[in-house]
């Protein structure tokens, strides 16, 4: 047996352990939708509320890692993918120390979403998409980015003069435009508890 695979069913095994010890699964949740949708609000609130219950869980912001770990990056398509790319890579490491990583990131282009889903085992990531339109996110428009765009001072701005791309078949999609914060909250909470949960899988065997 090579030394990669000797290290490779190691981390398996540590990870199941760590699972068992904290009680569910760690998993990937991948947030998705327009700048002012709420991604970030979002996932916060259900990391609050996983936090109480019991979860080890973290959240990887786009933007945080846009300031920090991919300051280099500019907003070309190539540019974007390899943000989403070193993203999901950090996910990975948390995940296989059996945290539940939420990750609000724009990702606009589909073709990149499903190289990040395609990182990850089925089981161990879920799409969430983020729905609410582009004529409520630029009412709410809390950082100032749509009427910098809409006035040429950022170039690249997705829903203004760059595409998104919305989920065709997400695990989850949430309404922030008609439902309020605190059902949506509930909504994912409920939705990673089943998918994430050793206990319930427990139960339903």
């Amino acid at each position: 047996m090579i030394l990669g695979s000797i290290k490779g069913e190691g981390s398996a095994i540590r990870r199941k352990a760590i699972e068992r010890m904290n009680g569910h699964r760690g998993g990937v949740v991948w947030f998705t939708g327009l700048s002012g949708s709420g991604k970030t609000t979002l996932s916060q609130h259900v990391e609050e509320t996983l936090f109480k219950r019991g979860f080890k869980c973290v959240v990887l912001d786009g933007d945080e890692l846009r300031a920090r770990l991919n300051r280099d990056l500019g907003f070309s398509e190539e540019d974007r993918e390899e943000n989403l790319r070193r993203a999901a890579e950090v996910a990975a490491m948390f995940l296989n120390v059996g945290f539940v990583v939420l990750v609000p990131m724009i990702s606009p282009a589909r073709e990149a979403r499903d190289k990040v889903r395609h990182r990850f085992d089925p089981k161990d990531f879920a799409e969430v998409y983020v729905k609410c339109s582009i004529e409520m996110c630029e009412r709410r428009d809390p950082k100032g980015l749509y009427q910098k765009a809409r006035k040429g001072e950022l170039r690249y701005f997705t829903g203004v003069d760059s595409l998104y791309e919305a989920p065709i078949l997400p695990e989850l999609t949430v309404d922030t435009e008609d439902t309020s914060i605190e059902n949506c909250t509930q909504q994912l909470v409920e939705f990673i508890i089943r998918k994430f949960d050793i206990k319930s899988e427990r139960e339903e065997a």
